[in-house]
């Protein structure tokens, strides 16, 4: 007999009581009409972390990646896998969405692993070869704040390493031209899980403030 994690199945059938015997027949206008996102959100994979929980989102409302760190990858040449960008351009070029938001947060595992091991990669790993997407963002912390704690430079390379994915977003052509058509808005978000705080990156006063 197959074991099954019945919190899970017990989870999927709430759920399905909840949306599927619902009167305005959600699910299946979604099925009806398609899926028109007005908002992607590159997210970390952290189990903390779900962007429909921490924004209160009903189904088909973002249109979610996530990854380790809630990174985004340079534009690069076509050979290999590029799981993220493939998805980024799906959702710009595809369903159009309006608003692209990275979403950082507090205490982020791959951003501290970055920082302990100070940059060093193994070339083993799948994760160190992800992770150092954002290198320059753990060294120009670490330059800037030479006396400061783990944590300060963990929670200060947190949000220096999303200036680094909006600098990435540009990279690609069809993200490029639709923010100079006015199409396109790009957001770098900060979700401090300890406090309950949600901040964004002000371009003008290059800081992150309160939302």
């Amino acid at each position: 007999m197959i074991s099954v994690p019945q919190q899970l199945v017990q989870g999927f059938l709430r759920f399905r009581e909840q949306h599927f015997g619902r009167a305005d027949g959600l699910f299946q206008q979604l099925v009806v009409k398609g899926q028109n996102p007005k908002t992607l959100v590159v997210a970390c994979c952290d189990s903390r972390v779900d962007p429909a929980l921490v924004l209160d989102c009903a189904p088909g409302d973002l249109f979610v990646i996530r990854n380790v760190a809630n990174l985004v990858p340079p534009s690069e040449g076509r050979i290999g896998h590029h799981g993220t960008s493939a998805a980024l351009e799906f959702g710009v070029r595809n369903l159009g969405v309006e608003h692209i938001i990275v979403l950082g947060h507090a205490h982020c595992g791959g951003i501290r692993a970055l920082v302990e091991t100070g940059g060093i990669n193994n070339p083993d790993s799948f994760i160190d070869d992800w992770m150092h997407l954002v290198e320059s963002a753990r060294a120009d912390v670490v330059q800037e704040m030479p006396t400061a704690s783990l944590d300060e430079k963990v929670r200060a390379c947190e949000q220096r390493a999303l200036l680094v994915s909006l600098h990435n977003l540009l990279t690609f052509p069809w993200v490029r031209e639709r923010v100079e058509q006015g199409k396109l808005t790009l957001h770098g978000w900060y979700f401090d899980i300890e406090h309950g705080q949600l901040l964004h990156y002000n371009a003008r006063t290059n800081a992150f403030e309160s939302l």
